[in-house]
């Protein structure tokens, strides 16, 4: 199976978009090689920025750019952009709904020996709870392509969450991608899987065995955080039992979205498959996402218990 990791594909994407529209201009924390703006930076030397260790700057600068007219991408890691900067993104960004995209790579566990100090388990809580933000979470390559178009296109701050590890594609180009709405992968009526970036295959995979033991999962893939499919959860919520899968804290994060979707308007037996309420450590990244819970035979055995079937079914 074909594996390209999602920071990859925004670096080639950013070089497609910007032969497509001059107003595009690239910012970087001076990590272009590992967040892939290189690609960029190589094409369109005059187009780029490298603001050196320097997250606040990059995200004021962004915003200058903005108001003259650009379309900045700034990047930078995902705990970088969120954390370090989070002043700057949310009274001189989100407050006055400038057209900044930030563009995060190297978020959740997977970030692997890096350790807790650079594994943004958080990101997302952090970002959603910003007014006027976007926040948009690709699970693969061709995903990930289209929602650099598509932020691009959007008017209004967009956070665009990208990983270091390659992850299996899922998608063709036939694929559309849309802000705003989430993608279903498999339908079923017993339980439904609510996903998003890196956990989207593992929920696949967590699917095909449910369906060898008698069990028709439906698996959304709800790349879109903010503003959240209300509808596909719903939909999600009528099979009976809901499980999200995130590679992120369980708290404010994907899980927290749906449930508070799912307490207002249909309350729904529900599971949270991700990181609970702890810090991170070094280790390769597959270990990590398997010590923390991250994988297919979690969501399988969360989507059992809520059925409150043996796994022998």
């Amino acid at each position: 199976m074909q594996k390209i990791a999602t920071r990859e594909a925004y670096g080639r994407a950013l070089v497609q978009l910007g032969h497509q529209d001059p107003r595009v201009v690239v910012l970087d924390a001076d990590l272009s090689r590992s967040t892939m703006t290189v690609y960029f930076a190589r094409e369109f030397p005059h187009r780029f920025f490298n603001m050196g260790v320097a997250e606040q700057s990059l995200m004021g600068t962004a915003a200058g750019l903005a108001l003259c007219g650009k379309i900045p991408f700034a990047s930078t890691f995902a705990v970088f952009a969120s954390g370090r900067a989070y002043d700057q993104i949310r009274n001189g960004i989100a407050y006055p709904a400038l057209n900044v995209k930030i563009a995060a790579t190297h978020g959740g566990l997977s970030v692997g020996e890096d350790g807790a100090s650079h594994q943004a388990l958080e990101d997302i809580t952090l970002m959603r709870v910003i007014p006027n933000m976007t926040v948009i979470v690709p699970a693969d390559a061709e995903e990930t392509r289209q929602a650099v178009f598509a932020a691009a296109r959007h008017e209004g701050p967009v956070y665009l969450r990208l990983g270091r590890l390659p992850v299996p594609v899922i998608y063709e180009e036939e694929y559309v991608f849309q802000i705003g709405r989430a993608h279903i992968l498999r339908e079923g009526e017993d339980a439904a899987i609510i996903a998003c970036g890196l956990m989207v295959h593992e929920a696949l995979r967590a699917a095909e065995e449910l369906d060898s033991l008698g069990f028709k999962v439906l698996v959304v893939n709800m790349s879109t955080i903010k503003p959240l499919d209300r509808e596909a959860v719903l939909r999600a919520a009528r099979t009976g039992a809901v499980v999200t899968a995130e590679e992120h804290s369980v708290i404010g994060g994907l899980g927290s979205a749906v449930a508070e979707v799912l307490a207002q308007e249909l309350p729904t037996p529900m599971a949270m498959v991700g990181v609970k309420d702890t810090f991170g450590e070094s280790g390769k990244p597959q270990e990590l996402l398997e010590k923390y819970g991250l994988t297919h035979r979690h969501i399988l055995q969360a989507v059992l218990t809520l059925k409150r079937a043996p796994l022998g079914r």
